[in-house]
């Protein structure tokens, strides 16, 4: 019998994870992490719940990647804290995964295995070939898994183009060789089934770029994806043909084009490229500078950039800046915050609402019909977006021909079934999000967001006193403060008029009463609450510190 088990990245867009299991093999495809939603107040980021993974930690043969994004690779340092097994991906990929280790201290011991597209690998009853396909980053792969009951395909994240010159096409002549000889099952990318089409080749967004940046009498500065090479090759091509310096500022896209020169996907002249330190011995209309920041980070060098505060560079009145990217959902906010910050200095603001400067990595409808048309599945399983994208994904399936009954909408745990009969739907994993909060994994929950969104919301009134524990009187206190609750010089009465309500508290709880302190701190919490929303409609968290001496 064969298993698959997402455990992230269905009905979510990030947390890609996915298991394939027959008989004592196991193997993991991606491992995904996802940023936080607005509720979740300070978490850093949110990864899988890998508890299907630690319960199985001797069938685990490998991990396998299929591009260098962080909805992919952003967990695994984190898997491999639980199972250290051979990692596969491609040589790119795996550069990105390298650098990622070594910032947690996991690198020496990590099992990193380089595979090229076209490349095969045998974990116990799998086989998996590595099919090219194109993406918004070099070096993404499909896969195709051969079972002992068939062709599995995973398309990983795709898109197709008939243009080659970067070598980076989608194979689809080797997704048609699969559909050919049969294919069981195919696990399709949806994000982007609800746009009609074709997606735009790169070349129209590299015309575009050129166009937007042609004559600007300043700076061109260029945020986008540090992991997007193809489009950097094509913001130094516009460099070289007028001339230009280039300078790439930012930890990540500095990382990326170093490990892309090494690999030989990008190309830049040597006497090109410029170091930040040196930017002001050129004159402004002869720098181009790509940097991170496209998604309104608050840490990134774009940022820093509109708040005033990089050190090298103070934006100018004849400045242009690029966000050469898409607006990801949840970030609007952030984005537009610093695209206005960078308008009052005085740049002009270039994003994708007003200009064709970015085009997605995933297919748009009519590449996901040939997908499914290229490799002929008996079954089809739509993965890799939110669930109206896994529900249209599935509903475009049956237009053209799969059968309803072969249309296989599984959400995060649902167990796949396949054995020699066809394939099913099964029970439900336990599954969830992971919250990660500097060190702490795992630690915050329902309970400590709904603490902090209280306290971002009401703020904090803490309550102080000592008790004598012999005869029950107050020795010290009530003393009371807030923290974002009340501008105290103007409603100072009502924290006087708490101090009140405290003393009424402890005078209602009989020195005799066993437990006393804890049954006060329990009735200031209810009483204080009564309080402070009948005087305020605020709720603000208490915090009562009671001292028994």
């Amino acid at each position: 019998m064969l298993k698959i088990i997402p455990l992230g990245g269905l009905g979510e867009i990030g947390l890609n994870m996915m298991v394939f299991e027959y008989g004592d093999t196991l193997f993991i495809v991606d491992c995904g992490l996802m940023f936080p939603e607005d509720y979740m107040l300070g978490v850093d980021y949110v990864i899988p719940d890998m508890s299907y993974i630690q319960a199985n930690r001797s069938k685990v043969a490998a991990v396998v990647l299929t591009h260098a994004h962080e909805d992919h690779i952003g967990a695994l340092p984190f898997l491999l804290r639980i199972v250290n097994v051979p990692v596969f991906g491609t040589p790119f990929t795996l550069g990105v995964v390298r650098n990622k280790l070594e910032e947690h201290g996991l690198a020496p011991a990590a099992r990193l295995h380089e595979i090229k597209a076209g490349g095969r690998i045998k974990l116990g009853e799998f086989e998996l070939e590595f099919i090219r396909v194109r993406h918004s980053v070099v070096d993404g792969v499909g896969l195709a898994i051969e079972t002992p009951l068939g062709v599995i395909i995973h398309t990983g994240d795709f898109k197709i183009s008939h243009n080659n010159t970067d070598g980076m096409a989608t194979d689809v002549n080797r997704f048609a060789m699969y559909g050919d000889k049969g294919t069981l099952a195919l696990l399709s990318d949806s994000t982007n089934v609800e746009k009609e089409g074709y997606t735009i080749s790169a070349e129209q967004i590299g015309a575009s770029l050129a166009r937007v940046t042609e004559g600007r009498k300043g700076r061109i500065i260029i945020a986008l994806f540090a992991s997007n090479i193809t489009r950097i090759q094509q913001i130094v091509n516009i460099a070289r043909a007028r001339r230009k310096k280039i300078v790439f500022n930012g930890r990540s896209i500095e990382v990326a084009v170093r490990l892309a020169k090494e690999l030989g996907h990008i190309d830049i002249p040597p006497d090109m490229a410029l170091d930040i330190d040196d930017i002001g011995y050129y004159p402004d209309d002869e720098i181009i500078l790509v940097t991170t920041g496209s998604q309104g980070e608050p840490m990134s060098v774009l940022a820093r950039m509109a708040a005033g505060t990089h050190k090298h560079i103070k934006i100018r009145k004849e400045d242009t800046v690029i966000l050469s990217s898409k607006f990801i959902p949840g970030n609007e906010r952030a984005i537009a915050g610093i695209i206005n910050r960078l308008y009052r200095q005085g740049a002009d603001v270039i994003y994708e609402k007003i200009s064709d400067i970015h085009v997605s990595g995933h297919g748009f409808r009519e590449e996901l019909k040939l997908m499914i048309n290229l490799t002929k599945p008996r079954f089809f399983m739509p993965v890799h977006g939110e669930y109206r994208h896994l529900t249209l994904h599935s509903r475009l399936a049956q237009e053209i021909g799969i059968p309803p009954e072969r249309v296989l909408l599984a959400e995060n745990g649902q167990v796949v079934v396949f054995n020699r009969q066809g394939g099913r739907l099964q029970e439900r994993i336990a599954t969830g999000r992971v919250l990660i909060d500097g060190k702490g994994i795992g630690d915050v929950g329902r309970s400590v967001l709904k603490e902090r969104r209280n306290l971002s919301e009401h703020g904090l009134v803490v309550v102080i006193m000592a008790l004598d524990e012999d005869t029950g009187t107050i020795v010290y206190g009530p003393e009371m403060f807030s923290r974002g609750f009340v501008f105290e010089l103007e409603t100072g009465h009502l924290l006087d008029d708490a101090v009140c309500v405290v003393l009424e508290v402890v005078e209602d709880v009989s020195p005799e009463t066993p437990n006393r302190a804890d049954k006060i701190r329990a009735k200031l919490k209810r009483v204080l609450k009564q309080y402070f929303f009948f005087t305020i409609a605020r709720r603000p968290v208490i915090l009562p510190i009671i001292i028994e001496v």
